[in-house]
């Protein structure tokens, strides 16, 4: 992976130096996947949904930039990243106007409000998705209802004839070398043919998607980790806060509610976090500990979003005492403001 360089200026967030181009389209060809799966069994609405906020990314973005060389900046890939996350985001029958409106916000406002790509204030595909949860609710009525635990599946024997033979054969040959079982219902979170956020529909294949991207070191893998990990921990110790510790069902928190997508690719986005480790790992943890608040304690299924919007609205204010504590003797008055000055972390 090649070396990154931080770029220190007085924009709110930070700016990666090398080309991120490759980043992008690898992170769009990942979200595609997911789409694709929920296409798959919603009759192509998922896929509409992504097309729409494609188009209207790259539409708003040749606007924007029209006398900027345009073409450089839609090859660059970060306006069909936001398009794409965008739409992962989104319930997969949601009406293409709301996509349209929300892709064009997180664009114009989010994106370019302090220049475009690296100095936005907030994650844009986060901010479009945040103007559509709150300007129409009404779009989410059916994809923010928290669908029935394993428990209650397996109590109705509503599990899918799929998940029976695939949960047979990874016990038989993987978790009985380890000596333990998967229950039945687990795989069924892989393949959902509800209604829902495309994230979680198509969450098999954004499984892979998001390997491909960690192993190719697009990303900090150690962030998703640290997330998950947190994240899991708090679900396990402290469940639904029923009043019962240590009883919690891990692999359902993970495989629900966004948080495959919240920790590979929302909170493992470098263009929108803290720029040195000690801050990056403070805004993981502090993200997976909202996740966990926000879904269990708020009840809003998707809070994994939520919180890590927060997060990022903060950064700022991390990034200050970042520079304080690792670089005290940078003076950024005057015209060092405005000069960027570049120095290579490890």
């Amino acid at each position: 992976m090649p070396e990154q360089k931080v770029i220190h200026s007085n924009k709110p967030q930070i700016n990666i130096s090398y080309p991120s181009a490759g980043r992008m389209w690898l992170v769009c060809a990942c979200a595609f996947l997911c789409a694709l799966q929920s296409g798959l069994t919603d009759g192509g609405k998922s896929l509409i949904v992504s097309l729409t906020a494609l188009l209207t990314a790259v539409l708003i973005e040749l606007l924007v930039t029209w006398r900027k060389h345009a073409g450089a900046k839609i090859r660059d890939g970060s306006a069909a990243a936001t398009a794409m996350i965008i739409s992962m985001l989104l319930p997969n029958q949601i009406h293409p106007v709301y996509v349209f409106f929300g892709t064009a916000f997180a664009i114009i406002v989010v994106k370019y409000t302090f220049g475009g790509l690296g100095s936005n204030w907030l994650n844009p595909a986060l901010g479009g998705w945040l103007f559509i949860r709150f300007s129409w609710p009404d779009a989410f009525s059916n994809a923010l209802v928290e669908p029935p635990s394993i428990s209650e599946l397996v109590m109705a024997s509503d599990i899918s004839p799929l998940d029976s033979p695939i949960t047979e054969f990874f016990n038989n040959s993987v978790f009985s070398i380890a000596g333990v079982q998967l229950p039945s219902g687990y795989i069924d979170l892989l393949f959902r043919n509800s209604s829902g956020l495309i994230t979680d529909r198509g969450l098999f294949a954004l499984l892979i998607g998001t390997v491909i991207i960690t192993a190719i070191g697009i990303n900090r893998g150690w962030v998703p980790l640290v997330f998950l990990a947190v994240y899991g921990f708090l679900i396990r110790f402290a469940g639904d806060l029923s009043g019962t510790y240590w009883n919690g069902d891990i692999l359902y928190g993970v495989f629900s509610g966004g948080t495959i997508a919240a920790a590979f690719i929302l909170a493992a986005e470098p263009a929108s976090g803290a720029k040195v480790k000690p801050g990056i790992f403070f805004t993981v943890v502090l993200g997976a500990v909202l996740s966990w608040f926000f879904r269990y304690k708020c009840m809003e299924y998707f809070g994994c979003f939520i919180a890590l919007a927060l997060v990022n609205c903060i950064t700022p204010v991390i990034r200050v005492v970042e520079e304080k504590i690792f670089f005290p003797r940078r003076n950024y008055s005057g015209a060092d403001k405005t000069a960027r000055v570049q120095e290579t972390l490890p």
